[in-house]
């Protein structure tokens, strides 16, 4: 069972049509597949004082957390969509990590840490931006690959050599013709993951 991460608020968005175009081909192709939607769900992500002392217990009384941890307990494969803004993921899938990926859930820290969520086979993470994918590499730090596939998702269990990083830059500037192409593209970018 895949589960697509979304994480942009405008529905009208480039982003979401990327969602659309890989929805309609899993169901096309018969493919099983759950959407994580935060901004549709009314999601808050930061954590409150009270949130905190149950999160260090690997805890939640948010049953958002809940059902998105079933989500993803049933899955294998996980695929995020999301715009960098500031060189980094948005807040809101800042804030879902930091409340969804609990101790006991996504990781276990009683004898060194072991991220727990080895059963995900396969990750494709699905990025826009107003820059290139060589900018972020040469000039931000790459904080796609060695920031999030490479110390959060492997910290989490998932081994980074099943990552892929897909990545549409200069998504403000470019022709309405490169974005169609690439939108047409992307059920063949994913499938040749």
């Amino acid at each position: 069972m895949k589960t697509i991460i979304y994480t942009h608020p405008y529905a009208g968005s480039f982003n979401h049509e990327i969602l659309n175009r890989l929805t309609n081909s899993f169901s096309k192709n018969d493919q099983e597949f759950e959407i994580i939607n935060p901004y549709a769900d009314n999601f808050n992500p930061t954590l409150t004082e009270a949130e905190l002392k149950l999160h260090s217990k690997g805890k939640t009384d948010d049953e958002l957390v809940r059902r998105y941890q079933r989500k993803i307990a049933a899955s294998d494969e996980l695929i995020f969509i999301f715009p960098i803004w500031w060189q980094t993921m948005p807040g809101m899938l800042k804030g879902f990590l930091d409340k969804t990926m609990l101790n006991g859930f996504a990781y276990n820290e009683d004898n060194g840490w072991k991220g727990l969520l080895t059963y995900i086979k396969h990750v494709t993470v699905i990025t826009t931006s107003t820059v290139t994918q060589s900018y972020l590499e040469q000039e931000c730090g790459d904080p796609i690959r060695e920031i999030f596939i490479k110390r959060t998702l492997a910290d989490l269990g998932i081994d980074p050599k099943v990552v892929n990083w897909i990545h549409f830059g200069e998504v403000n500037v470019t022709t309405d013709e490169k974005r169609a192409k690439f939108l047409d593209s992307v059920p063949c970018l994913y499938a040749n993951k």
